[in-house]
């Protein structure tokens, strides 16, 4: 006898099967697409700013719910990382502001 703790149904091995043939066909038909791709310049500053207008993107929703005291944390993440350099000290001090703005009650 399995354990039910262990178990999945078919149904539920499909669907995850199925996400993960989606995804891969997704990346890799992404990589195959951008190898017969002409990178002209136009191609080339569009691919640069793809990363910063994705995190743009993910951010700003964040921020605008969760108001100024987010944004505080943002900013002084960025700062950290940008004086820094360092991933680890840039989280740890937005966690600090974070920690300091809950006890001033913000």
């Amino acid at each position: 006898m399995t354990d039910p703790a262990f178990s999945a149904d078919g149904m539920f091995m499909l669907a995850v099967l199925g996400m993960a043939s989606v995804t891969y066909a997704l990346r890799a038909g992404g990589y195959w697409l951008m190898g017969r791709l002409p990178i002209t310049p136009r191609v080339r500053r569009g691919l640069e700013a793809l990363p910063g207008a994705i995190i743009v993107s993910t951010i700003l929703p964040i921020v605008l719910k969760g108001g100024i005291a987010v944004g505080l944390c943002l900013v002084v993440a960025a700062a950290a990382q940008v004086g820094l350099k360092k991933e680890y000290v840039a989280v740890f001090c937005a966690a600090a502001v974070a920690a300091g703005l809950r006890y001033a009650g913000l």
